[in-house]
């Protein structure tokens, strides 16, 4: 009788350490868990192209000649590495640290033929342009069409003027005369490339 009694408290027991035990053990994931073998969704980084300017490098002064102080000229610029399925080509100029909300805009270009290596000095402020051939202007922030050169505030100290080329897999078939945000909004999911050339000027 009595070893019946110890059988029975033993399988009481083990039954007891079985039911705290296996929920455990479970590897069911909680729902609306990704398996474990499932990879992490990384972000998409478009490629990168070279944007250079034969009027300034990277990060160094742009002439006089080229801001609000001087004769107001676009600088000529190049580049390279503009991914095979590049349709068009855009460009936005703006600078970052003018004291307003957002960063003020110089120049807005697109429609920019893919085979294009370069923009001349100089590009006339009109909404088309006949060279490049199609090319289109939108507004800056002065609500001109073309470019406007740097003119930062006297003694607000260095801004950085950020040009940006986009490379782009599908024609836009906008409007000449966008602004920075409209020609953003037409190019959201078409970019395959960028470029980036960073100016400075300060009064």
């Amino acid at each position: 009788m009595c070893r019946i009694r110890r059988y029975s408290r033993l399988l009481a027991i083990l039954r007891f350490l079985l039911i705290a035990v296996l929920p455990a053990c479970d590897s069911t994931p909680p729902a609306g868990t990704p398996p474990a073998s499932q990879p992490e969704e990384e972000a998409t980084m478009s490629a990168k192209m070279i944007l250079k300017s034969s009027a300034f490098g990277p990060n160094e002064a742009i002439p006089r000649k080229y801001t609000g102080d001087g004769e107001d000229k676009s600088p000529p610029l190049s580049w390279s590495g503009a991914p095979d399925g590049t349709k068009e080509l855009a460009l936005i100029v703006d600078d970052p640290d003018a004291p307003t909300p957002t960063p003020w805009v110089h120049w807005v270009l697109y429609a920019i033929p893919p085979d294009t290596t370069g923009l001349p000095e100089g590009i006339a402020p009109s909404q088309r342009v006949s060279e490049p051939p199609g090319l289109m202007q939108g507004k800056n922030s002065w609500g001109k069409v073309g470019y406007g050169g740097p003119a930062p505030p006297r003694g607000h100290g260095r801004h950085r003027y950020f040009f940006k080329l986009y490379a782009l897999n599908a024609p836009l078939g906008v409007e000449p005369g966008l602004s920075k945000e409209a020609l953003l909004k037409a190019m959201s999911g078409h970019v395959l490339a960028e470029g980036e050339l960073v100016g400075t000027y300060q009064r």
